[in-house]
This record gives C-alpha cells, sequence and structure tokens, in this order.
C-alpha cells in the first residue's frame, strides 16, 4: 500500500502525513518554502514540482526509502473532530469548489435528495437551517464511514486516526503529533529539529486556509450543532480520534486538547 497522503521536501528535509482540514495547505507551503525561499503560487495541493508527494510515481521510491529507514523527522497535524466535521460540511458539502463547481460532482444533489439538507442555494451564499442540514450530513457521514452506503467515506470526513495509522502499519514512525489549535507551538517544535536550505520565521507565515470563502460562513456557536444524537454519532465515527488525540468529546464548546499526546500509544493502537 506503501504511504498514501504522504508528502516529502524535496531536501528530505521533513516527512509529513497530510490529514486532511488539519492546516495541511499551511503545512504544505511552510514545507515548500523552506526548501525554495518562497511560497508556492496557487493552492499546494495543485502542485506538481516543489516536493515529493506519494500521488506522484516518481517520488514513491525516495518516500518509502526514507521513511522506512526513519531518515527524516517525520510528523502530523490533528484538529478537534467536531470542528474538522463542521469543517468539511461549510467547505465540501455547501461550497462551491476551486473549479467554480460543488464538490465531486452528484454528491450534493445526492444529499439534498437522499437526506434533506440545504447548502445555500447554487451559489452556497443563500440563508438556510445551518444545524439541521448540518445534522442530516452527520447522518451521511456516519452512513459512508459505518456501512460505506451510499458511498464509500470521503477524506475529508473519514476519522483522523484512519489517516494517520497507514503510515504507521506500512512502516513509518512519526516523531510528532501536533495539534491544529496550537499550530505555532507545534510547528515550531518540528522547525526546531530540523536543518532547512531555507529558514521558516512562523511569525511571517501566512494562514493558507484554501477552503476559506468556499461557502457560507458559521452562523452559530460549534456546540449549537451538536444535540445528544449528534454527539452520539459524532463519538460513534471519532471514538478513537477523540481518544488518541486527547480531544474533549464532552463538551463541543472546548476545541482544545485536555492531555498530552503519548505517540507510544499512537503506534501501539494504530499499528496493527
Amino acid at each position: 500500500m506503501g504511504f498514501p497522503g504522504t508528502w516529502m521536501t524535496e531536501s528530505e528535509s521533513m516527512v509529513y502525513r497530510v490529514v486532511p482540514k488539519c492546516a495541511c495547505s499551511t503545512i504544505g507551503q511552510i514545507m515548500y518554502y523552506s526548501d525554495h525561499g518562497r511560497f508556492f503560487d496557487g493552492d499546494i495541493h495543485d502542485a506538481k514540482d516543489g516536493m515529493h508527494k506519494w500521488a506522484f510515481g516518481p517520488s514513491q521510491a525516495q518516500i518509502s526509502g526514507n521513511v522506512r529507514d526513519h531518515k527524516s523527522l517525520a510528523f502530523t497535524c490533528v484538529r478537534n473532530p467536531y470542528t474538522r466535521i463542521l469543517s468539511s460540511f461549510f467547505d465540501k458539502i455547501c461550497g462551491i469548489q476551486r473549479n467554480g463547481k460543488r464538490y465531486r460532482g452528484n454528491l450534493v444533489p445526492t444529499l439534498i435528495y437522499n437526506y434533506g439538507i440545504e447548502v445555500g442555494g447554487d451559489d452556497g451564499k443563500g440563508e438556510f437551517d445551518q444545524i439541521a442540514s448540518f445534522r442530516r450530513f452527520l447522518l451521511f457521514a456516519r452512513d459512508t464511514i459505518r456501512w460505506r452506503r451510499p458511498m464509500d467515506p470521503d477524506i475529508h470526513w473519514s476519522a483522523m486516526s484512519g489517516h494517520v495509522s497507514t503510515f504507521i502499519v506500512n512502516g513509518g514512525r512519526y516523531d510528532q503529533i501536533f495539534w491544529t489549535e496550537k499550530f505555532n507551538d507545534g510547528m515550531q517544535n518540528v522547525l526546531d529539529e530540523l536543518q532547512t536550505p531555507h529558514a521558516v520565521n512562523l511569525a511571517e507565515i501566512p494562514r493558507f486556509n484554501e477552503s476559506e470563502g468556499h461557502g457560507p460562513k458559521r452562523a452559530h456557536p460549534v456546540e449549537d450543532y451538536f444535540d445528544d444524537l449528534s454527539m452520539h454519532l459524532v463519538y460513534e465515527i471519532y471514538k478513537q480520534d477523540f481518544e488518541l488525540f486527547k480531544y474533549d468529546f464532552e463538551n463541543p464548546a472546548n476545541k482544545m486538547p485536555i492531555g498530552e499526546i503519548d505517540l507510544d500509544e499512537v503506534h501501539a493502537k494504530l499499528g496493527d
């Protein structure tokens, strides 16, 4: 299977396992800048050169050799499951994507028809009952993850532990896993361990939120979207994410972690 979702700098200074909706655009741009002294002009996900990505055939042998021999610092970044699934809804379901179209073609019409959700009209900017539609989307996300119906789960709402685990199962080991909510601290800890061709000053790095502006603004506090049933569904889907990455399931209003990530625990539980 190899190392899907893995990016590596051309200098092989660092290896990153992408977890969608967890600051991956910013991290990718930092990696690119650390090698080239400039940012990629556009969405880093569209970059076809300037860094190694598992999706590129010629990069796979270099990534595999590096990861299996643990030549470079390897890391990833995670996010509160409540805010991550909300972000996926507003970006991927309600939003118009950078190609000017809806995400995954007929996905949104299928959701409207089968689950009764609304998405803010053709441009994603109209008024609608965000809370009711999000809760219906959550049922759909659960159906895709639990029963793979009416489709396989999408990478943007499948569990973080699933993304993180492929790296371990196939022979990799993480040196650091940090939280989106404490991004500067976590990314700085990574950079402190590296020698890069170009120095990175995090204070001067913009946030590359490529999904921002795709869809409607969130109109309510995070906790308003999650009633008892919604919390039950979230726990059913993301139980391991809450436990391994130390987030607060009991309080959707608390986006901050409530403990320290135990790397040995992560490797033991996701390495099976």
